[in-house]
Order: structure tokens, then sequence, then C-alpha cells
């Protein structure tokens, strides 16, 4: 089962409650949902971090968190599921979500030479913000849908794989 697997490789939540980081966050951190291992919990925890992931913001793991605790969902699995977009996936998701956000707008996807300049922000990411903000939106919403129905699916047919084993040794 799924759950067995992910109390395996999650943190303890009296462990993560009693962080002297994280302590002052108080009484929310004990919300029971924040660290349930059910099939909506963590499936819409996954779906939430992977959206957040999609934004090109900073602090996107406090962000996941926040909104973690505001709807309720699983937090470990949500502040996890930002690692999407990480220092070697970054550039390509950003790249990808760029020119979905260019076709969306109808403008032309001209190349746009990275370096790291005040210069360069003030000229060349203005002229592609707004395409890159709808792509990001679009497409992260896109992979949180996806996201839940895998998540679903796969716990789904585990469980039923699970009750179908443990039938088939009772007769």
């Amino acid at each position: 089962m799924p759950r067995r697997y992910l109390k395996h490789i999650m943190p303890d939540h009296r462990t993560m409650r009693e962080h002297p980081h994280l302590r002052r966050f108080g009484q929310r951190l004990a919300e029971p949902k924040l660290w349930h291992l059910n099939r909506r919990s963590v499936a819409f925890g996954l779906a939430l971090g992977v959206f957040v992931a999609f934004m090109p913001i900073l602090g996107q793991m406090l962000v996941a968190a926040a909104l973690a605790i505001l709807f309720r969902v699983n937090l470990p699995i949500s502040v996890m599921a930002v690692w999407l977009t990480n220092p070697l996936t970054i550039a390509p998701i950003y790249y990808l979500c760029y020119q979905v956000g260019a076709a969306l707008l109808a403008l032309p996807i001209s190349d746009h030479a990275f370096i790291m300049s005040w210069e360069w922000f003030k000229t060349e990411f203005l002229a592609i913000w707004q395409p890159l903000l709808l792509g990001c939106f679009v497409l992260g919403i896109i992979s949180a849908i996806i996201s839940v129905l895998l998540v679903r699916l796969f716990w789904r047919v585990i469980v039923i794989r699970t009750w179908l084993k443990r039938r088939g040794n009772k007769n």
C-alpha cells in the first residue's frame, strides 16, 4: 500500500512540530490533515506543490507550506513537490512555459540570450514576462490536474491489487 511507503520516507510529524524553527507556527502544524496520508491529502498536496513549482517566484517551499496549511493538504508532500523545479530542470521548464505562453498570446518566439545583469533584466525580461507568467500558470494548472489524476489512479490500482492479493490468500 502506498501509505506504508510514504510513512517510511516522510519525516515524523511530532519531530517536525518540535523542531526549533517550526515551533513558531504553533498549533497550525498540529492540524492532523497536514500529516494524514490518504488518497485525497496526498493527491492535492502533490498538486499544490507542482503548481507552486511552476511559478517563477522566490521561496517556493515557503509558499507551498503556507498554502498546504491554508488548504489543509499534506504538508511534506506539497513542500517536496516543489523540487520539481531544481537547478537542473528550471531552465527547460521555464523555456517551455515561455513557449506555451507566447503561443497562447500569438507572439513570436524570439531568442533571448540570458546574461546575468541589470541591463538584461531591464530590456529582455520585460519583453518576455507576460508569456512566461501565462505559460507558467497554464502549465502549472495542467500539471496539477494531471498529478491529482495520476496519484488517485495509482493509489486505486495499488489498493485493488492489495485487496485481490489478500482475497486470493484467503481461498
